[in-house]
């Protein structure tokens, strides 16, 4: 658990809190605002796709609006427990200092296009009367003086396992550290190198993942699982990650293939398949996406028609991640091609032999060939054909026809979740490289870290980093208690990756012409980032979701 520095008072905190809270109370206030006007304006427009625009900013809002629920939250668990100390303070200082600008001033939604609450409806009064309630916050959070103080306290522990008290139990914290030791010794090393050569993360790096338990944290221990919650999945994602995105991505690829078969498979498929793919012995692969449909799978057109005992099947898929060394394929295709969009897609276990660079695909009616792409790498990118490639009917997940679309949405809130995850991880390792870069490069005498614009980069890395954690982690507790969180998981994916691109940006920068260069590690973190607003779901659809949950109700 990362050290801070002193303890403010106990008058102090709790006078803190409570403006914090006000704070949330009023954006909450604005929220409700917003979400009249923008409701008014979907009316107008006839559609939620007809005002994209104000809906996807609702969303944006909203979202800030919840991390700075759950930072407050955050802040109140470690002040009852006695663990806030002055960099959680100012964690908590600069992160509704910075939210509350932005919500009064202007979301960024991209790098172009900024969501302003007046464009969701709300007058120019109740702006001013937000703007009146949080400005005491505004001015200390952006003060400089904070961020100086906050720079010195990072600049303090450069090697901490995270910057700031994260609000885990000791149990959890001491698998971070775990996870963390093992990414020193068999990930950040070689990670590099890997990404530079397109190479697969190396066989024996699985198989320790598979000792570690990686593969079989949230599977049941009735099924040779670790039985643990979604907070733990979160943060080895976020640790094996933050050494290397490919392996953090690894460990959610079989936790989501187990919650598939765990939610909707029959027994003999759970007895078949859960322990093998927890071990690590058998690997999966998700094969949904096919050309021209993106996130629009209502239209996959991957056609599997029953003959006899076997399903015979024939299309494309592509942006199939890890399918050459992959032993099972959780494939989404359509069975019944006079049903219209979602209701005539089934699921497959689809059983396949492991290939090799030479040969990827030794499967009679199945061949392929690789993306090549800008990061992401350690497990390879391709595309699929399948020219009546036979699965037993007894694969059919569940024993049912036409519930492929259903039994995928079960694993919706854990996929976004998991991937949030993974974007805390790249967000941390990108300042983890600019942090080293800033305090070793000198420049004009000094390290470039003693310059104010390089080292308030680095503050706000810290604080959006711990933002996005406190966000995910709600999510993952909301999802281990049962309730509904797709709002939330959607919320955390969505802000978690935008965060993990600034940063890797921001440290790119920081690195100058350097990071510009190859053979420096943050060049890869950089590429790395950039899928995280495209996959699971593209920053745009998950805007679309959130806004259409947020306005349930409206036309």
């Amino acid at each position: 658990m990362a050290e801070g520095g002193g303890k403010s008072s106990a008058g102090d905190v709790a006078a803190r809190l409570e403006a914090c809270a006000a704070a949330v109370t009023a954006a909450e206030r604005l929220l409700h605002h917003a979400k009249a006007g923008t409701r008014a304006e979907v009316k107008a427009a006839g559609s939620v796709d007809a005002a994209q625009a104000a809906a996807h900013g609702l969303a944006w809002l909203a979202t800030y609006v919840e991390a700075l629920r759950q930072m407050l939250g955050w802040a109140r668990r470690l002040s009852e427990a006695g663990r806030l100390s002055e960099i959680e303070t100012l964690l908590l200082d600069v992160a509704f200092g910075e939210y509350l600008a932005q919500i009064a001033g202007g979301i960024p939604m991209s790098q172009g296009e900024t969501v302003r609450v007046s464009a969701l409806g709300v007058s120019r009064e109740e702006l001013r009367r937000f703007e009146d309630a949080v400005d005491p916050l505004v001015v200390r959070g952006s003060a400089p003086a904070v961020k100086a103080r906050l720079a010195a306290l990072i600049a303090a522990q450069p090697a901490v396992t995270t910057f700031g008290d994260t609000g885990l139990d000791e149990t959890l914290d001491e698998m971070r550290t775990q996870m963390r030791r093992f990414c020193e010794a068999e990930v950040l090393p070689y990670a590099h190198e890997w990404h530079l050569k397109n190479e697969y993360i190396p066989a024996e790096v699985l198989t320790k993942l598979g000792e570690l338990g990686v593969f079989a944290l949230t599977l049941p221990e009735a099924y040779g699982g670790l039985g643990l919650g979604k907070e733990a999945m979160c943060l080895v994602s976020e640790e094996l990650s933050r050494g290397y995105i490919g392996v953090g991505s690894l460990g959610t690829r079989s936790e989501i293939a187990c919650e598939l078969i765990l939610a909707n498979g029959t027994e003999a498929q759970k007895e078949k398949y859960l322990r093998k793919i927890g071990s690590g012995e058998l690997l999966p692969t998700a094969v949904f996406t096919e050309p021209n449909t993106g996130s629009d799978l209502a239209s996959l057109k991957t056609r599997a028609v029953r003959e006899g005992d076997v399903y015979k099947v024939t299309g494309q898929k592509t942006w199939i991640t890890h399918p050459v060394r992959a032993d099972i394929m959780t494939l989404l295709v359509r069975t019944n091609p006079s049903e219209p969009g979602y209701k005539g897609l089934s699921m497959f276990l689809a059983e396949k032999p492991r290939g090799t660079d030479a040969e990827p695909f030794p499967a009679e009616g199945m061949s392929g060939s690789e993306i090549e792409v800008l990061g992401y790498r350690g497990m390879k990118e391709f595309d699929i054909s399948f020219d009546g490639f036979e699965v037993p009917a007894a694969q059919l997940l569940g024993g049912a026809e036409g519930q492929g679309f259903k039994q995928l949405m079960t694993t919706f809130e854990a996929a976004r979740i998991q991937t949030a995850a993974r974007a805390i991880g790249v967000a941390q390792s990108a300042m983890d490289l600019a942090l080293k870069y800033a305090l070793e490069r000198n420049q004009f005498g000094q390290a470039i870290y003693a310059f104010p614009r390089v080292a308030n980069k680095i503050v706000m890395m810290a604080v959006e980093t711990m933002i996005a954690r406190q966000l995910t982690y709600f999510a993952a507790r909301e999802k281990d208690e049962g309730r509904r969180c797709d709002l939330e998981a959607g919320m955390a994916k969505l802000l978690g990756a935008r965060i993990a691109w600034a940063n890797a940006d921001n440290a790119l920068q920081i690195h100058g012409g350097n990071g510009f260069a190859l053979e420096y590690p943050v060049s890869r973190v950089l590429c790395d980032a950039r899928i995280l607003n495209i996959f699971e779901g593209a920053a745009e659809i998950q805007a679309q979701v959130i806004a259409r949950r947020l306005l349930e109700g409206a036309n």
